[in-house]
């Protein structure tokens, strides 16, 4: 997928915060959400820092981009993501209202959006969200291939 100037934009940056990640030991993982073609909420993995397993790169998007916003729900706005979600990250996206999903890299062991499962087309969800996936695919990949090549060299 080549996607619109825009979205490559967006996924720029989310693997510039990544790249934040893998600079603090976290796995390489960047999240922008973006409403009204503006970004209101971003983040990276912090589950080691913040001693917190839910504090995955959207996770951290989605709260920023409520607090920002003072809502639970987040109709109109799409997720841009440097690795496919997890189950609890699409759910979370979910439950949110998320329009549109656009993430990089696939994930084979625990992707959640045609990887390992597809919760997202869950006939039991009273919500669909539009999933997009391989924008920045090979960079994304690149990253977490280094990232657990050097942790597995250490």
């Amino acid at each position: 997928m080549n996607g619109t100037t825009a979205d490559s934009v967006f996924m720029n940056h989310a693997l510039a915060l990544a790249a934040r990640a893998a600079a603090a030991g976290e796995v390489p993982v960047g999240a922008v959400l973006v409403l009204d073609e503006g970004i209101v909420g971003e983040g990276f993995n912090q589950p080691i820092a913040l001693h917190d397993p839910t504090a995955h790169a959207e996770i951290v998007a989605l709260r920023a981009a409520g607090a920002l916003l003072g809502a639970y729900r987040l109709p109109g706005s799409t997720m841009f993501v440097t690795l496919e979600p997890c189950p609890m990250c699409i759910g979370a996206m979910i439950h949110a209202r998320v329009e549109r999903l656009v993430f990089a890299a696939s994930d084979p062991k625990t992707g959640a959006c045609g990887g390992a499962m597809s919760l997202h087309r869950d006939s039991t969800h009273n919500h669909r969200i539009a999933v997009e996936g391989g924008l920045e695919g090979d960079r994304a990949a690149a990253m977490l291939r280094e990232f657990f090549r050097a942790r597995r060299g250490a």
